[in-house]
């Protein structure tokens, strides 16, 4: 029995942790990630975390890496330069993009389209045409293609993109065009839009497919430097890199279709979190990951939610999205994180905390690294949330420097720096609460019927603020919150999605042919899985249709059982039906169409187990470290700080109450209890449960 060990890249620190598979022993390392060059840090960390295991590089035989090259290349606009192939007629479809707006009302005025990342010179038309149903129209003239491919790669293109109208229900053409390129310029990668999303809406397919090229040169150079670097490192693990919906791909699949990592950080979270909920007993789940410049929230029933649109935010503007159809998880995402920056503007008088971020450097004032402008962090520490020492003593807080940056607010709106600092945390954890009723209320779901995993750096820290608020019970604290994306990505197994579009009312198709397409989609699940070294029982294939009503312009995902199906349709409706009642409040008395089929192909791997130990004796004060003033709804509290090295399965921690671990700080309120389980995770309940 080997290790396991999962690397999460984030913009400020790489997490590892190493996983013993045999004895279930875990051991973490955080080390500053290195921009520049995302292997070094990750080098530095395994040295690291293969040093406080006592173990050698070569004991490690499997890597699991979540990365952000590719949503870091996308946010700084910094990608490769991408040559676009379309079909006569439609060379601005990036240009035209889509006509809706978000909210809020006036959305229109602030909305701003995103630069294409294929430019007009970049981008040829080519002589074709097919039909909706697939049928040849206009043939492909060849010879003019060719010499415009030659043109593309004379300009200095990085990769090429083929997006024709209509080759979803027909990739004839656009494979004819890959191969003539392959002939032309053969180092020139080259991405065909079927490939990377067999569906219609044509700009939707375009832009995912364009993005997949523009990042392709920056995610291939980065996946070849960490593994020359792994090689001569003397490591035989095996690497793979983790996909946006919580699945695992080879580095051969990532290069190949990298726009499948964008969400790869948040899906590592949310996958860890499931697991430790899984394990707790609580399969329902709204997660909760709080960093330092924002927060990912999801809502989970015994797996991750996934969803089928991505909005990436550009460098240029957070107004300015792209729209990527790529499965992954569904998180929300608030400007809300530990250094948000709260503020007061001339005009409303209105405290208001973020989007701004003091960062890394200089960070919170808290820090004495130059910071002056008050955080939430500062407004912890104000209110003695945060004791003045952290890490055993290693990492030291200025209190003055927090009071004074806090005090800056309180005299803008009258109150002392007291309550200004508990108005912060009010207002923020009131708009990490609107995230989560984003993804619960709004969505049919009862927030009290799910428990609420907290992790990241400050998750733990406001946890059980926001399960008071939602009345989400148990709060989960699990161990080492701060690398619990590492976590995930050492539980995750590997999956993919194959889908083509199928548009028929069920009154114009046959349960038969439903199951014809969506089974041969079945054996491309399989063959790719089995590619990836997934053979046997290992291997598991779910289908699902994409089902609207005829003419409603989105779809919703209905799970599909192909042998219960060929029994007639009545099942597929009668689930929709309840799915649109649940979401919508409504129903329509029109026919039902199928949009799209799709075969999810799940490789299992081997899961990991974590230690557990028996509960002892409720009483924890063998872990308490010493005692600390904090400020609770305008008193002080004389409150127990604790060691969570030192705490064990049975023992409750009640309220006030901080515990202290190397990555974060977990907070207890007054009437509240922290039982710490058989895993080591601490549920945080009222006092009365």
């Amino acid at each position: 029995m080997g290790y396991r060990l999962g690397i999460d890249v984030g913009g400020t620190f790489t997490d590892l942790l190493l996983f013993h598979e045999e004895t279930g022993r875990i051991w973490r390392a955080k080390t500053p990630s290195t921009p520049a060059d995302q292997s070094i840090g990750v080098l530095a960390g395994i040295n690291q975390v293969c040093e406080r295991a006592g173990i050698s590089r070569d004991a490690i035989d499997s890597i699991i890496h979540g990365t952000t090259v590719g949503t870091n290349a996308v946010l700084e606009g910094k990608g490769g330069r991408v040559g676009l192939i379309t079909t006569i007629g439609f060379e601005q479809i990036l240009h035209l993009a889509r006509g809706q707006t978000p909210g809020p009302l006036a959305g229109w005025m602030i909305m701003m389209k995103p630069d294409p990342r294929a430019s007009l010179e970049d981008t040829v038309e080519a002589h074709e045409r097919m039909d909706a149903r697939g049928r040849t129209v206009r043939d492909l003239d060849e010879a003019d293609i060719r010499a415009k491919i030659q043109g593309l790669a004379e300009r200095g293109v990085e990769s090429l993109t083929i997006s024709l109208i209509n080759s979803f229900a027909n990739p004839a053409h656009e494979y004819r065009i890959r191969d003539i390129a392959k002939e032309v310029a053969p180092r020139l990668p080259v991405t065909c839009s079927y490939d990377v999303l067999p569906q219609f809406r044509e700009y939707e397919r375009a832009e995912t497919a364009v993005l997949n090229s523009y990042i392709r040169p920056n995610v291939s150079r980065y996946l070849h430097n960490l593994e020359s670097k792994l090689k001569s490192a003397k490591l035989k693990a095996i690497l793979n890199v983790l996909r946006s919906d919580g699945g695992l791909m080879s580095v051969a699949a990532a290069e190949d279709k990298p726009v499948n990592l964008l969400m790869s950080g948040p899906s590592g979270g949310v996958t860890g979190a499931l697991f430790i909920a899984n394990k707790c007993g609580f399969p329902n789940v709204m997660t909760f990951d709080m960093g330092g410049t924002s927060t990912d929230v999801s809502l989970n029933q015994g797996e991750a939610s996934i969803g089928r649109e991505t909005n990436i935010a550009t460098f240029a503007s957070q107004n300015t999205v792209l729209p990527i159809k790529v499965a992954s998880v569904d998180v929300r995402t608030i400007g809300a994180g530990g250094g948000s920056i709260a503020h007061v503007p001339a005009l409303t008088k209105a405290l208001r905390i973020g989007p701004m971020s003091a960062g890394a450097d200089p960070g919170p004032a808290c820090y004495g690294k130059g910071g002056t402008a008050p955080t939430v962090t500062d407004a912890n520490v104000v209110l003695g949330h945060l004791p003045p020492q952290l890490l055993g003593g290693k990492m030291k807080l200025d209190i003055e420097k927090a009071e004074a940056a806090v005090r800056t607010v309180g005299d803008a709106i009258g109150l002392d720096v007291y309550e200004a600092a508990q108005g912060i945390i009010k207002i923020v954890n009131e708009s990490m609460c609107g995230a989560l009723r984003l993804v619960s209320v709004e969505r049919g779901h009862d927030p009290r019927d799910f428990a609420l995993v907290a992790f990241g750096g400050a998750g733990p820290l406001h946890g059980n603020a926001l399960g008071a608020i939602m009345g989400s019970w148990p709060v989960i604290v699990p161990p080492a919150p701060g690398v619990l994306c590492a976590l995930g990505d050492v539980s995750s197994e590997y999956r993919n999605e194959f889908t083509r579009t199928f548009t028929f009312t069920v009154d114009k198709t046959t349960p038969e042919d439903v199951v014809e397409a969506i089974s041969e989609l079945g054996k491309k699940a399989s063959l790719w899985l089995t590619s990836e070294g997934i053979t046997g029982k290992a291997q598991h294939i779910r289908y699902e249709a994409d089902v609207r009503y005829y003419r409603q312009g989105y779809e919703l995902p209905i799970v599909v059982n192909p042998e219960k199906l060929l029994k007639g349709f009545s099942p597929l409706v009668n689930e929709f039906h309840r799915t649109h009642q649940r979401l919508y409040q409504f129903n329509m008395d029109v026919e039902v169409e199928i949009v799209n089929l799709r075969a999810i192909g799940i490789g299992k791997t081997k899961r990991i187990k974590l230690a557990r130990k028996k509960k002892g004796k409720p009483d924890p004060k063998s872990a308490v470290s010493g005692s600390h003033k904090v400020y609770f709804d305008g008193s002080w509290l004389e409150t127990k700080v604790y060691d969570r090295a030192k705490l064990s399965p049975g023992h409750v921690v009640k309220g006030p109450a901080i515990v202290l671990e190397e990555d974060s700080t977990t907070l207890i309120h007054p009437k509240h209890k922290g039982v710490v389980d058989e895993y080591a995770n601490i549920l945080i309940y009222p006092a009365g449960k």
